[in-house]
């Protein structure tokens, strides 16, 4: 069983994709959600902060892991997958048939694409996000350098996904699992993805699945409220810590 704390967000969604992913191919593990909602504070909660000491969402336990023992605790979205394909062996870019060559080089493909989404494409969204939709007046240095660089990240991506059905090759994996939840995150703020060709066609696919549309389907289970706007408090809550 899999304890996932979560809430509707790019990076809870990262998980929830997974999961449900493993269900469609029948091999699911049993999860259960324990909302964060981190617009009231869950986030800071003594016990949450025990599994997930940066005060952030998702993070997970597992109460069985493949070694028989004490449960394991994850934070971390990109951990998480990681931590997740190497439990189930699954969605780490290897083809069916692979031999152990052909299976490195595929996990460290997925590796790259991992990383570069953590580093990159999910850090300068958010912050084009929090200067085009949340930040509390217009600054147009932030505006024009977020923007900039999400763009520049869409079209490596982009380049990538020429002559390719997923961003490690054939195969479906975390790689496109982390992305996916940020291409164009913002409805108040889209970005124009008219240039990002083979982007916009990848996106498309993964949206059609089956698994993508029940692990969106959660986020108003979780979260009725989602897209109302933010409160002073809750404003407060994201964007105001501090080192104390």
């Amino acid at each position: 069983m899999i304890d996932l704390h979560y809430w509707p967000t790019p990076n809870g969604h990262k998980i929830t994709l997974f999961l449900e992913e493993l269900a469609e191919l029948g091999q699911g593990l049993a999860y259960t959600i324990k909302p964060v909602d981190i617009g009231k504070g869950a986030q800071f909660e003594p016990d949450y902060l025990k599994i997930s000491p940066n005060n952030k969402m998702p993070a997970i336990v597992d109460h069985a892991p493949v070694d028989g023992g004490a449960p394991i605790s994850v934070f971390e979205s990109g951990a998480i997958l990681l931590y997740l394909a190497n439990k189930t062996g699954q969605f780490l870019g290897i083809a069916p048939g692979a031999d152990a060559g052909d299976a490195l080089r595929a996990r460290i493909t997925v590796n790259e694409w991992l990383f570069w989404q953590m580093g990159g494409l999910g850090p300068m969204t958010g912050q084009y996000g929090h200067f085009h939709v949340y930040a509390p007046e217009p600054i147009a240095y932030a505006r024009d350098r977020y923007r900039n660089e999400a763009e520049r990240l869409l079209g490596v991506l982009d380049k990538r996904l020429a002559g390719r059905a997923f961003i490690a090759g054939d195969e479906y994996s975390i790689a496109d699992m982390a992305s996916y939840p940020w291409i164009n995150p913002y409805d108040k703020a889209p970005l124009d993805l008219t240039p990002f060709a083979n982007v916009r066609r990848w996106h498309a696919a993964i949206r059609q699945r089956p698994a993508t549309q029940r692990a969106y389907a959660l986020a108003k289970q979780v979260n009725p409220d989602a897209g109302k706007p933010m409160g002073d408090q809750e404003r407060k809550l994201l964007f105001g810590q501090g080192a104390r």
